[in-house]
């Protein structure tokens, strides 16, 4: 993911609520299933940290994105943004720049 489309979905993502939540009980499997479940209707989830999981959110963000399969799209505070793209994507990515040689 180029940094430009990292941008666009940050962008994107301030426009959407907080969906999940995690908690003093952390990463169960449970909420592992709901996050899959997320982001396979939305393409894109924000996830809130509450104050009282004292894990570190960027920890907890690469946790989540290995178990679901999903990038980091970035954390913020106590917010985690992931991203998987859909066989059919409902989010058009501006696409990556051409290197060159």
């Amino acid at each position: 993911m180029t940094n430009k489309q990292r941008a666009f979905l940050t962008s994107y993502a301030s426009k959407e609520d907080t969906i999940l939540q995690i908690g003093k009980s952390e990463l169960t499997p449970e909420f592992i299933t709901a996050c899959n479940e997320a982001i396979a209707k939305r393409e894109l989830i924000k996830i809130g940290v509450l104050k009282n999981c004292f894990a570190d959110p960027k920890e907890l963000a690469e946790v989540l994105a290995e178990r679901t399969r999903s990038e980091v799209v970035r954390v913020i505070g106590r917010k985690i943004i992931l991203y998987r793209a859909a066989k059919k994507p409902m989010i058009e990515l501006p696409r990556a720049a051409k290197k060159k040689a």
